[in-house]
């Protein structure tokens, strides 16, 4: 047990420590332990009564606090407790091991002389913001240095990168490679025209990169194509950048979006059945982790005052609901033209939506939160688009006439999550299709069309708003608290 308290060699044990965390004491609960223990990290609170006083720490590594004990037997020692503050950054030394098998916490730590055992590493100012006290999260928004220190906002990062974990192993186990897209290109993949123009500081142009027109990626599924086309079965997750004007909660500019494209798919059942199950397995992870992965507190839930707040137990009881359901439910699958059919129906009957619902026209966000949330009250797999409403690289349908092979993955409360298609893989079609839209008259996409003549095979893939995942997941449907600095039209970090 002692190669646990210094930095071990991560060859031999897979795992490297130069110093405790919060979590790796979590980990060695059911264990004895005789060694006096050290460890760091920020105050969360503290309590002094007339004869202990309780520390909370927390370092960011687990949802769980770590409580310490400190016998009150001097007035010194009660004095220098009283002058540590909430928010400071602590070196917490010669700590000895309690079970507590009846409380909450399973163990705390005791230490006998705070003064020496206790040393300040990081003050704090007079007006330190994240007191022990309910705060919105409008308000922790204003906050980007600090917000993360908040229990709500700091496991929806362990969350992230747990899911992000699991999609990396599952596609591994399913034979896909991991590769990096640029995220500089000269092409508009959506082809919606909302890019961010990147120029050099030298350009006599503010519109030219080295002499070329040059974009922020909108999405890597391009040059995904390529790979595929080699690998036959490819992943990414990158940022992706979108200069629409859209303030709302479901949208950024700056956002991350993992994106899949495989060889030899011949249905658009295929992908979307390949989706749910991707998905059922990820969520599966969260649902056998959820003490871990779900927060303590929920006291930052709301956008508005505590007074509207559930409880924490119908908090975390709403979130594994939702995993469990995710699981355990069969996904439905509708057509567009079936959606616009129940979405006319509703309108004339008791609903009034603010567009109203057309064919050829595309599903507006009320339209996705309508059916997935109060029509299915499930996700929901909408196909067979108009092709007018989707992009160029669309595989068009047979039948029914003037729709291609896509999907859009709804789910309640957030919308749309996932897109995804079948590709145009023949040369003449795609050709034609480029030619109606007025694209590539300038040949700046032959490269993509050349794929076409080069050994070209069945494929499809999709994009995921890894954003909105998390956030949908998490029961947070405000995308800005799902990515660590967030940039959109109206509001952005300044640094």
């Amino acid at each position: 047990m002692q190669g646990m308290f210094r930095a071990c060699c991560p060859i031999k044990s897979g795992r490297f420590y130069s110093s405790l965390t919060v979590k790796s004491l979590y980990e060695q609960v059911h264990r004895a332990r005789h060694d006096s223990i050290s460890i760091h990290g920020w105050i969360k609170s503290i309590r002094i009564l007339k004869r202990v006083a309780f520390l909370d720490l927390q370092d960011g590594t687990s949802v769980n606090p770590l409580r310490i004990v400190v016998p009150l037997t001097t007035t010194d020692d009660a004095q220098f407790l009283k002058n540590l503050k909430t928010g400071q950054t602590l070196s917490v030394s010669n700590a000895v091991w309690q079970d507590t098998p009846n409380r909450e916490q399973p163990f705390e730590l005791q230490i006998k002389r705070p003064i020496d055992s206790i040393q300040l590493i990081g003050p704090v100012s007079e007006n330190y913001p994240l007191q022990k006290k309910f705060q919105t999260l409008p308000y922790l928004r204003t906050l980007p240095t600090l917000k993360y220190r908040t229990s709500y906002l700091s496991a929806i990062l362990r969350l992230r990168s747990f899911v992000e974990l699991q999609f990396m192993l599952y596609f591994q186990k399913n034979h896909f490679t991991k590769v990096s897209p640029p995220i500089l290109t000269s092409n508009d993949c959506e082809g919606a025209g909302e890019l961010f123009q990147v120029s050099t500081n030298q350009s006599s142009t503010a519109s030219s990169y080295f002499g070329k027109p040059t974009y922020l990626t909108v999405s890597t599924q391009l040059h995904l194509e390529i790979l595929a086309l080699s690998l036959s079965r490819c992943w990414t997750l990158s940022p992706c950048f979108r200069a629409e004007r859209s303030d709302t909660p479901r949208h950024l500019s700056e956002f991350w979006m993992l994106e899949v494209e495989m060889c030899f798919v011949n249905s658009i059942q295929e992908l979307t059945s390949f989706v749910e199950t991707t998905m059922k397995h990820v969520i599966n992870a969260c649902v056998d982790n959820q003490e871990e992965l779900l927060p303590k507190q929920f006291v930052s839930l709301q956008e508005d005052e505590a007074s509207s707040r559930p409880s924490l137990d119908q908090e975390k009881q709403q979130i594994k609901s939702r995993w469990q359901s995710l699981v355990n439910e069969e996904w439905q699958t509708i057509t567009y033209t079936q959606a616009i059919e129940i979405l006319k129906k509703h309108h004339n009957q008791d609903l009034h939506f603010q567009y109203e619902p057309e064919w050829g026209q595309p599903l507006q966000t009320e339209h996705e939160k309508f059916l997935a949330g109060e029509y299915f009250k499930s996700p929901v797999f909408v196909t067979d688009y108009p092709r007018v409403c989707k992009a160029f690289y669309m595989k068009q349908n047979s039948t029914p006439n003037d729709t291609v092979a896509c999907f859009d993955l709804l789910v309640p409360g957030m919308g749309e999550i996932i897109g995804g298609s079948l590709r145009e893989d023949d040369y003449d079609k795609l050709c034609k299709e480029m030619k109606e839209r007025g694209m590539n008259e300038s040949g700046e996409l032959d490269w993509y069309l050349s794929l076409r003549k080069e050994g070209s095979a069945p494929h499809g893939g999709f994009g995921l708003g890894f954003e909105r995942f998390i956030s949908y997941l998490y029961g947070n449907h405000n995308i800005r608290d799902a990515i660590p600095f967030h940039r959109t039209s109206t509001g952005s970090i300044n640094f």
